[in-house]
């Protein structure tokens, strides 16, 4: 699949904005404390990714019923379902300098996941958090994502790579009181 960003402006994919707060001091300490053990930013994003992974917990695997959106609450909450997740990778990310994007598949729902830009193109990495059944992992040679679509029945990937979280995405989870809220208006399609 060609994946294909919303703007060609690469710059976008390095700002910060009320969601991917990537100047927020917590954001800030939290990739300063992971690139002290990172030798290059392929290292770094790597251990970004994995600190996102598997350090914050998705939110439907561990009962939590809290609903977070913006980065810096999400690490500090450290809870957050695929979205949630994804906005705390690519702030990460972003905070030094490598360009995110944020991108999104179909299953019975939207589920999101990060794109990250190396060597000159685009390779997504799913946060989304390991279980059984799930393995994700941080690569540049081939996708190791948590989902693979099923064309047949009608799951798809959107090849769309968006500087900002998708309206559909973002309305539902600011207006979410809890998780069981937010599963019953999650978007289906964008």
């Amino acid at each position: 699949m060609e994946l294909i960003q919303e703007t060609p402006d690469l710059s976008a994919y390095l700002a910060a904005d009320e969601v991917i707060d990537h100047e927020h001091p917590r954001v800030r300490a939290t990739a300063a404390r992971l690139v002290k053990e990172a030798d290059d930013s392929y290292a770094y994003a790597r251990l970004a990714f994995e600190f996102v992974r598997d350090a914050i917990p998705h939110s439907q695997d561990s009962g939590d019923p809290r609903v977070t959106w913006r980065a810096s609450d999400v690490l500090e909450q450290g809870t957050g379902i695929c979205y949630a997740k994804a906005h705390a990778l690519a702030a990460l990310l972003r905070a030094e300098d490598i360009p995110t994007a944020l991108c999104y598949q179909r299953f019975d729902v939207v589920h999101g996941l990060v794109a990250v830009r190396f060597n000159g193109a685009w390779h997504r990495q799913d946060p989304r958090g390991n279980k059984p059944g799930v393995d994700a992992q941080f690569s540049l040679d081939g996708e190791r994502l948590a989902f693979t679509p099923d064309p047949e029945s009608n799951e798809l990937d959107y090849p769309v790579l968006y500087a900002e979280p998708h309206p559909a995405v973002l309305s539902a989870l600011k207006a979410a009181h809890d998780r069981p809220h937010l599963w019953k208006t999650l978007p289906t399609a964008l």
